[in-house]
């Protein structure tokens, strides 16, 4: 089975398109392409990807479908659009020509209001998705999971895929009311779930496996193995930690699982989620 790594971004550094990556993130501030990632995962050991969108333009995620086209290393493309325009059946019409558009997403956590995807508007643009068996991508913050919740119970047949465990307060060694709500939102057998994400929302100094592993058990105990895809989320995680050190957090922790598991955490699991064909 290919070993695919479900959270990688790729851009052309623009500070003012990207603006979120402060002075802070200096170590991204420059571009970021598919050869770049070829030049660290085969030590990390991982062979495919699946391209997840960092600006929310049209623009962007057509340049990611072609970047797929070009790189069959990327097996799929979670892009943007509108799902609240007039227009969105002729866009995702068009979009859906590319078969390798496997996913939508919405950067729901920048939205001051965190009841944003509740709109009417939005709700309509996630029910048509299943026109085009396009996964929608959960990206919030954990005070964000009751509405997530509630979003899901809208479209118990859509498939949707949490980015980032819900982005715990890792560096307070907060786990409440992130627990008990991600148990909830695991609750739906349509809700999969990406390790991804955990090194950048650590102290990104003085991270450990260890801190992160107390993460990994409870949404291991939430979803069960079955439902969850390792992501790195890079490049942005190389402002705490290298390519190779955010793959490990998580081959170390499922480590003494059986191979079943662990060939699905790495890759199969994935490929099932996201409907890629083709990938062992």
């Amino acid at each position: 089975m290919m070993r695919l790594d479900a959270h990688v971004h790729f851009w052309r550094y623009d500070p003012g398109q990207y603006e979120w990556i402060g002075e802070e993130m200096a170590a991204i501030r420059r571009d970021f392409l598919p050869e770049d990632w070829l030049s660290v995962a085969p030590a990390a050991g991982m062979d495919g990807l699946i391209a997840v969108q960092a600006r929310q333009t049209l623009e962007e995620t057509r340049w990611l479908l072609e970047l797929a086209e070009e790189h069959p290393v990327i097996r799929g493309v979670v892009g943007w659009v509108d799902l609240r325009a007039p227009g969105l059946d002729e866009m995702l019409e068009i979009l859906c020509d590319h078969t390798k558009l496997v996913g939508v997403r919405h950067v729901l956590q920048d939205e001051p209001d965190p009841r944003f995807m509740l709109d009417d508007s939005f709700l309509r643009g996630i029910g048509r998705l299943r026109t085009c068996d396009l996964v929608y991508d959960l990206l919030i913050v954990a005070s964000q999971l009751p509405a997530a919740i509630e979003l899901v119970e809208h479209f118990p047949r859509q498939t949707f895929v949490l980015d980032h465990i819900a982005k715990p307060d890792i560096a307070a060694g907060r786990f409440e009311p992130w627990a008990t709500q991600l148990r909830r939102l695991a609750g739906h057998e349509n809700v999969f779930c990406k390790l991804s994400g955990m090194v950048t929302e650590a102290n990104w100094q003085a991270w450990t496996p260890a801190q992160l592993h107390e993460y990994l058990d409870v949404v291991f105990e939430a979803f069960g193995p079955e439902r969850l895809m390792i992501g790195s989320d890079w490049p942005v995680c190389l402002v705490a930690a290298s390519y190779e050190e955010v793959i490990s957090v998580v081959t170390e922790y499922i480590r003494g699982m059986s191979e079943d598991l662990q060939r699905a955490i790495l890759g199969g699991t994935c490929a099932r989620a996201y409907g890629l064909e083709h990938a062992d």
